[in-house]
């Protein structure tokens, strides 16, 4: 029984709703970011997120930088380093592009403040 609850989301699903993230994409996604048994479903939405916007012909880079923003400003601190991760597989300037709002988030600093000393 747990196998099927954990087929949902799928993660077709989750890069279609990475793709639009409409406000009510926001909603769901943030609904999935809250559940720790669902994390794998998310990483493996936004590779697949990733990997077509990598292959389309025309790369929207103001898009995939937004994207990673909102990742960085709402993904829990359990996440961060595995985004970090997702965003740092791939040369290609799509990954790059979310790397970058990534980091201009700040939500790595903010899950891993530094240390004083």
């Amino acid at each position: 029984m747990q196998s099927a609850s954990s087929a949902f989301p799928d993660r077709d699903t989750v890069a279609s709703k990475i793709s639009t993230l409409s406000a009510d994409d926001e909603a769901w996604l943030r609904l999935l970011l809250e559940n720790p048994q669902q994390d794998e479903a998310l990483l493996e939405g936004l590779l697949v997120f990733l990997d077509r916007e990598s292959q389309s012909r025309f790369l929207n880079a103001l898009k995939l930088e937004k994207c990673g923003r909102w990742f960085g400003d709402n993904a829990p601190a359990r996440l961060q380093i595995r985004l970090h991760e997702v965003a740092k597989s791939s040369q290609h300037p799509a990954y790059n592009a979310f790397k970058s709002g990534l980091a201009k988030s700040g939500g790595l600093e903010k899950a891993y403040p530094k240390s004083p000393l």
